[in-house]
């Protein structure tokens, strides 16, 4: 079951927030690591209930899970504030956001095709090993046929 919250600001028809501990365990980062992006700026202030507890909302669900994608993609924590920071100028600040993004996707291109040399490469020598044992399992057996003959 979710645990839903309610802000201060909502009315009671209005649909209610998840709790950090529900977004914790949604997003997979920990409830410290989403209050350090809240207090660092990463993550823009979150909604409050009567009590002081966050009240995620489904859009601070959707940013979260682009601040994931952009950090485990290797974007800077500067990067992704700066990225979220032109996000809540509104739409003026498209192709600066559009710029990040390009710059980093370039930047991911250019790791994926690193990684593909060495993932070339380390096939090759499982290639190799597998000659080799093939070679090596053969040997015992033509010595085996060359004896019973």
């Amino acid at each position: 079951m979710i645990k839903r919250c309610r802000s201060k600001r909502q009315k009671w028809s209005q649909p209610m927030g998840y709790s950090i501990k529900t977004i914790s365990q949604k997003s997979g980062l920990s409830p410290y690591t989403l209050r350090y992006y809240e207090k660092e700026g990463v993550l823009p202030l979150v909604a409050r209930d009567e009590n002081g507890n966050r009240c995620f909302h489904d859009e601070d669900i959707d940013l979260i899970s682009l601040i994931c994608c952009l950090k485990d993609t290797g974007m800077p924590i500067a990067e992704i504030k700066q990225f979220v920071a032109l996000s809540k100028e509104g739409g003026g600040t498209l192709p600066e956001r559009r710029k990040l993004l390009m710059e980093h996707k370039q930047e991911i291109d250019r790791k994926i095709e690193f990684f593909q040399q060495f993932s070339k490469k380390i096939d090759h020598k499982i290639a190799y090993f597998s000659s080799l044992e093939n070679e090596t399992s053969s040997q015992p057996q033509q010595q085996a046929e060359e004896e019973a003959n």
